[in-house]
């Protein structure tokens, strides 16, 4: 035990970041590939339920306990007609849905989906068309799922079945804008002005919800952060959030650069920051904008299978990332590091939710099942409620091809006032070795450590099947408390949970 790497964390109840926003654990379904036709509807399944909804995917959801989930789009939004699907099924029109260039049969709609988050646990986030629509379809929209009743569009969706309006609180303005693969694309200029009124629009409608500003695409879109800037212009007042959108690969195959990735997360959110707080500063504003990073995840592996996909066909298998081990450590750090910026970042969702980049993975007709990276997000989502906390962290570090200084323990704390209880989150990054870390756990006094989870494997690139789950924690983890000081032997390359309770 001499001879590993030292790492130590002071973690203080009085040293608080924010109150965690349940919604950072959120996820999304868009209308592409088999998200929803052989994800979560899937009529004739052995498990579909009256309305068509996969029960052996909505137990997996509900197990990972995600509060809200973004829909329908993605870039599919931007040349949606909302329309399409409300109403009748069997006179819903086919269409071109040209994000994805495939066909869209529209058999769920905004209505169905409602029932599916409900019966998820999970509350929607709607994003509405601003690429070849705006602020009439919008407000319409809005109307048809808020509005109790008395007016054209809330009436229609009574006649459609739903007596109850949906109250759907948080709505996206668009979706990456800035993005020339998007339909619609629009300069930051032209963007603002329109999500402006759209805005103001819409909270005429319902002035209950809140709103979300499109961001940059990514972090190396040629106008970033003068898109937030710019944007943020027009729209601060307006809405309460702006969004992020980021996926990170390992196409080149370099395992200790990869896992540092979460590096280039942390700068993004920095940069958001200091962006959004220039135009508060600028607008001598008294109202302090938070962060919707709406998308997020690992994105590669399904690159070239991608590109052999017959345009036109019904929800082809799409952006199938299988994920491995490596995969679910950089998630962990990704977690880690919306936890540590839990001021600021209220919303975040996992992209996507079912097959497509997706934690849960179906097989049409036969099981669903967890791919390597569901057990990261499922320990967050159930063990990171409650404060953040700023911990005092010291780690040798590393520098890899993109990055200098990387430090070998990635680690944050989470305190659960009410339930009495204290999750330390920590991702080893050696790739070879395992990491002796001490915490000071003083302001503790009297907890005592119910857990260790751990995730580890020897094989970087393994992954998980509909036959075998290769990848999976345990909770034999190596560590002790005694005196106030929590000392623990995180193994090489590994995800680590901490809990203690109360004693």
């Amino acid at each position: 035990m001499s001879q590993l790497k030292k790492a130590s964390m002071v973690v203080d109840k009085a040293y608080r970041v924010a109150e965690i926003d349940k919604r950072i654990y959120g996820s999304f379904i868009e209308h592409l590939g088999r998200a929803v036709y052989g994800g979560i509807y899937e009529p004739g399944h052995p498990t579909a339920d009256e309305q068509g909804f996969r029960k052996d995917v909505l137990e997996l959801v509900r197990d990972l306990n995600v509060p809200i989930v973004r829909y329908p789009g993605g870039n599919m939004v931007s040349a949606y007609n909302w329309e399409d699907g409300v109403g009748p099924v069997a006179s819903r029109p086919r269409r071109l849905e040209l994000a994805w260039r495939t066909i869209e049969t529209n058999e769920m709609g905004t209505n169905e989906f409602a029932d599916w988050a409900r019966k998820a646990g999970s509350d929607v986030m709607m994003a509405v068309n601003l690429g070849t629509r705006g602020i009439d379809a919008a407000r319409n929209l809005l109307e048809y799922c808020n509005h109790p009743s008395g007016s054209y569009y809330s009436d229609l969706r009574i006649s459609h079945g739903y007596k109850e309006p949906h109250k759907i609180k948080t709505w996206c303005l668009g979706n990456e804008m800035d993005g020339p693969w998007q339909v619609g694309q629009k300069t930051p200029e032209e963007y603002g002005r329109l999500a402006a009124e759209t805005a103001k629009a819409m909270r005429l409608v319902d002035p209950t919800i809140e709103l979300v500003s499109c961001g940059s695409s990514n972090s190396a879109m040629p106008l970033f952060p003068q898109w937030e800037a710019t944007t943020l212009e027009h729209t601060y007042e307006h809405v309460d959030f702006v969004s992020l959108h980021q996926y990170f690969g390992n196409a080149e195959n370099d395992p200790a650069n990869y896992l540092a990735k979460g590096l280039e997360m942390d700068r993004f959110i920095r940069t958001v920051i200091s962006t959004a707080d220039f135009i508060k500063a600028k607008k001598r504003s008294k109202k302090t904008l938070n962060l919707s990073f709406d998308e997020w995840n690992v994105w590669y592996h399904s690159n070239d299978a991608d590109k052999q996909i017959e345009p036109w066909t019904i929800a082809p298998p799409q952006l199938e990332d299988h994920y491995n081990f490596e995969d679910a450590l950089l998630v962990g750090t990704l977690l880690i590091t919306f936890l540590k910026h839990a001021d600021r970042v209220k919303i975040a969702c996992l992209a996507q939710l079912v097959n497509v980049i997706a934690p849960i993975m179906t097989e049409q007709g036969g099981s669903a099942w967890r791919q390597t990276i569901y057990y990261p997000y499922l320990h967050a989502s159930l063990y990171g409620r409650g404060v953040a906390l700023h911990t005092l962290s010291k780690s040798p570090v590393y520098d890899s091809k993109e990055f200098t200084d990387v430090p070998y323990l990635e680690s944050t704390a989470v305190y659960n006032e009410e339930k009495e209880e204290v999750a330390i989150f920590a991702v080893n990054r050696h790739l070879e070795e395992g990491l002796q870390l001490e915490c000071d756990m003083r302001s503790f006094e009297g907890y005592k450590i119910a857990e260790h989870i751990v995730l580890e494997n020897s094989d970087l690139k393994a992954r998980n099947s509909a036959a075998q789950e290769a990848v999976v924690p345990h909770s034999g983890g190596n560590s002790k408390l005694d005196g106030g000081v929590l000392q623990a032997v995180l193994a090489a390359k590994s995800w680590n949970v901490i809990r203690l309770v109360k004693a």
